[in-house]
């Protein structure tokens, strides 16, 4: 059998799957590695491509590729292939479920009832606010399509203007400046890079809210906890940080922040449906089929 070097984490049911057609490596994998399995978070560069002379296909178990050499994967001519669709919905609904908790105050009044409170501060008004999206692809349009019936006004910036019902800006600070929700679902890029960093959490606002369902290196964290801090903007909900498994202790602290431990994809139904591409796509590449969702 081949041999696949399993990078992350995965659940039990896809490394049987995996253990089933290939030979399993974990740690440090082999020169006789020919295949990769990896969640988005997977870091992969030319240094340790040279260590893998054989590789043909690294198959992301998600739909984040920005810690791969793309250039350098397509120099040596290996495949990529990710998990694009199937947890689209999924990451749309944590969007909108993020919102609603931060303005109605939903983990921090569950703790207070927990610990044998009741009397708690007042939330925000969750309807009527004009929501704005930065990133237009298929989640950010998701996300939009459920936004909308909370919106005053649905705005949103993207590489270039759609053709969609809701109002595009050019660039995220005139997004953030007209917005009372910020919703970030671009990828994580060289350009996207702390791309909400002070200023444009500054043009947020202090009845602002920021949600990150995308990748926690768009934002400037230090930033995003100095705004929380000084009331800069008025809370923020999060999915992705940017040293994943690691959340600042500020952030831990404050309860206008509600976290997730980037969960967008987990239910059972979509990592069921994520892990079944993985195969499909390992499947059709060593057998000399086309990979049913190539990224190169």
């Amino acid at each position: 059998m081949a041999d696949l070097y399993l990078a992350t984490a995965t659940s039990d049911s896809l490394r049987a799957e995996l253990a089933r057609r290939f030979t399993l490596h974990q740690g440090d994998p082999p020169a006789t590695t020919r295949a990769i399995v990896g969640g988005g978070q997977l870091q992969l560069d030319a240094a340790m491509l040279d260590r893998l002379p054989a590789l043909e296909i690294v198959a992301i178990n998600g739909v984040g590729y920005d810690g791969l050499d793309l250039d350098a994967l397509r120099a040596r001519g290996v495949r990529v292939s990710t998990t694009p669709d199937v947890l689209t919905d999924d990451v749309a609904d944590l969007a909108i479920g993020l919102m609603l908790a931060v303005q109605r105050r939903i983990a921090a009044n569950d703790a207070l009832v927990r610990s044998g409170g009741w009397k708690a501060p007042l939330g925000r008004h969750a309807s009527g606010r004009r929501i704005g999206i930065f990133g237009m692809g298929k989640i950010g349009a998701a996300i939009a399509a459920r936004a909308a019936p909370f919106a005053r006004e649905l705005l949103y910036t993207a590489r270039s203007a759609k053709s969609l019902p809701w109002r595009y800006l050019p660039d995220i600070a005139s997004l953030a400046e007209e917005s009372d929700v910020l919703i970030l679902a671009a990828p994580g890029t060289d350009a996207t890079t702390h791309i909400v960093d002070a200023a444009v959490l500054d043009k947020l606002g202090p009845a602002g809210v920021l949600v990150n369902v995308a990748r926690g290196s768009l934002v400037d964290e230090a930033a995003l906890i100095n705004a929380l801090w000084a009331g800069t903007i008025a809370g923020a909900g999060l999915d992705v940080f940017a040293d994943e498994p690691h959340v600042p202790e500020a952030l831990r602290a404050m309860e206008q922040v509600v976290l997730a431990p980037h969960q967008g994809s987990a239910t059972e139904e979509t990592r069921a449906a994520m892990a079944a591409l993985v195969l499909a796509n390992l499947d059709a590449h060593f057998a000399g089929e086309p990979l049913p969702t190539p990224l190169i």
